[in-house]
């Protein structure tokens, strides 16, 4: 059906396509001060639209709003049709604190009271 609309009329539904997308997705890619929207997710990778990034690799970050999600290496980027895909090598989840290296006893006082 496609090939019978103006390469206009089939630009135009893409673009919308496209706005549809990132209006639905609060998910973010942040990349030193530059923000993308994420058009689709999935296990080992992401969509971004291609008119707003060209070529994508490195260290990012990925946002759900104003959370903090994961910490993704991004290995391979490549453009198919209008988006582009970025392959994820290693996705770690961000944590609030820095991690113990070291086992917390369970049965370890939370804190001190102090002597009267």
């Amino acid at each position: 059906m496609s090939d019978f609309l103006p390469k206009e009329v089939r630009a135009g539904l893409e673009e919308a396509r496209k706005r549809d997308l990132r209006k639905r997705s609060r998910l973010r890619v942040l990349v030193g001060d530059e923000v993308y929207p994420i058009l689709r997710f999935w296990e080992d990778g992401f969509a971004l639209d291609a008119d707003q990034v060209a070529h994508l690799r490195g260290l990012v970050d990925i946002y759900d709003g104003s959370r903090h999600l994961w910490q993704s290496l991004i290995i391979a980027s490549e453009v198919e049709a209008g988006e582009l895909i970025c392959v994820m090598k290693r996705s770690t989840a961000a944590a609030e604190r820095a991690p113990l290296d070291y086992v917390r006893d369970e049965n370890a006082p939370v804190g001190y009271l102090p002597r009267h």
